[in-house]
């Protein structure tokens, strides 16, 4: 059996992790180049590039890693298609509104620092909700709360062979500081990026996700062996494109940390 972790790209924050027997799906957003996703509060955004795969295309899922409850990381197209029963590890609050309105009955609600653990066969991954915030101050009631997550895999039983970090729609907020404390050795990163601003059609707008320099700031904080940069070229509301932080990571010597994962592709770890 495959022992590497391999993360293949879908589009926006939807990367498929494959461990062993275990198969995770992290945000899924199967909406179509020109459709929009809804964020909230009126506010709403064209999806610019295509997913790489649809629902159908893909493999029986171990269970899905939902940070939040907006339009971009669960949308419609993913309500329909997903099988209902299929484990989904998120916030409370989108535990709340997946059983409640759109009948999924395998949720589970992770409060900040709370684990579970899936299995499947021989391997099993451990889910912890990390911190994370999709804004800073009395604006952060305008959006949904939000999780990152630390996924270690290994054998049932066994050690942890392999740690994985997703950051979530997050900004470079005081609580992440404790997650190199708790976990210092993350194999992979999966950071959200984008500099996504809100309302989009305001000028400016308020920023809700990493930019390139808070990336890159992260980045240093967590310290992976390798980080893939996802959630930044999918949306008119993410402005901060991918060849920015490039260039910042490029700037501070950390380009060989950066594994970048085109759409549609896979990576072995």
């Amino acid at each position: 059996m495959d022992r590497r972790l391999s993360l293949t790209f879908i589009g926006t924050a939807t990367v498929l992790l494959r461990w062993g027997e275990l198969t995770l799906l992290t945000d899924p957003n199967f909406l179509h180049r020109g459709q929009f996703a809804y964020l909230g509060k009126g506010m709403v955004s064209r999806r610019l590039t295509e997913p790489a795969l649809s629902v159908g295309d893909l493999p029986p899922l171990s269970g899905v890693v939902l940070s939040h409850l907006h339009g971009d990381h669960f949308d419609r197209v993913a309500r329909r298609g997903l099988d209902p029963a299929v484990p989904i590890l998120t916030t409370p609050h989108a535990r709340r509104r997946l059983t409640g309105r759109h009948g999924f009955h395998a949720v589970q609600g992770l409060a900040t620092w709370e684990s579970t653990t899936l299995t499947a066969g021989p391997d099993q991954v451990r889910v912890t909700a990390t911190p994370a915030r999709h804004a800073r101050g009395p604006v952060q009631a305008l959006l949904p709360p939000v999780m990152g997550s630390v996924l270690e895999f290994g054998p049932v039983a066994g050690p942890v062979e392999r740690r994985v970090w997703v950051s979530g729609d997050t900004m470079d907020v005081p609580e992440l500081r404790e997650i190199p404390v708790r976990y210092p050795d993350v194999d992979v990163a999966v950071l959200h990026l984008g500099g996504t601003r809100v309302p989009g059609g305001l000028r400016g707008g308020l920023l809700v996700t990493l930019d390139a320099v808070a990336g890159a700031d992260v980045l240093e904080l967590v310290d992976p062996v390798r980080a893939v940069p996802v959630h930044h070229d999918d949306y008119g509301v993410f402005r901060s494109p991918l060849a920015d932080f490039r260039a910042e990571v490029e700037r501070r010597g950390l380009s060989p940390l950066v594994r970048v994962v085109e759409r549609g592709e896979t990576a072995h770890f």
